[in-house]
């Protein structure tokens, strides 16, 4: 059961916290995961909303390698919530269900050389605070320094994300795979 009272509903918020809440409603569909919880302080919740749509949809950095990112940021912090629903994203994105066990397990193996790059500058970044120098170079020569800062932010907000619902003990959707 979660810490903080869970609000599904713009309907049990008045004021501006309703009309905040019906906004990220129209956007993404429902007050699910941490916005769930957000909403008890409604102008935290629209800012991270707002930075969420530009993480999630805009910018150039490839959708795909966000998901990755986001994977490796769920499974770090173990928040169930996370990796539940980047796995069905991760199956929308065509990320290979060997990739998916293989970040859920902490291995490398069976991963393209690809992806195992994002993998391994994500997992770097979460574990040490820092990026290896070749590593670094070699994700910069990929992505260009545009793509670089967006995949840094990435991993940023679904780190925030996944210490958001651990911190609240919110319950991951029972329809998604657990950890």
């Amino acid at each position: 059961m979660a810490r903080v009272p869970v609000l599904r509903s713009p309907d049990e918020l008045v004021g501006e916290a309703r009309r905040i809440a019906e906004k990220i409603v129209d956007t993404r569909k429902s007050l699910e995961g941490p916005f769930s919880v957000w909403m008890h302080a409604p102008e935290w919740a629209e800012r991270v909303a707002h930075l969420g749509t530009l993480v999630r949809w805009e910018g150039t950095l490839d959708l795909r390698v966000r998901t990755l990112a986001a994977l490796v940021v769920g499974r770090h912090f173990q928040a169930q919530y996370v990796w539940g629903i980047q796995g069905v994203i991760g199956a929308e994105r065509n990320v290979p269900r060997t990739t998916i066990d293989a970040i859920r397990d902490d291995r490398s193996d069976g991963i393209s050389p690809e992806d195992l790059q994002i993998i391994d500058f994500t997992r770097q970044l979460l574990r040490k605070n820092r990026i290896d120098e070749p590593l670094a170079q070699t994700v910069m020569a990929r992505l260009g320094p545009d793509q670089y800062v967006q995949l840094t932010t990435c991993i940023g907000y679904y780190a925030m994300l996944a210490m958001t619902v651990n911190g609240v003990e919110l319950e991951p959707n029972s329809k998604h795979e657990a950890l």
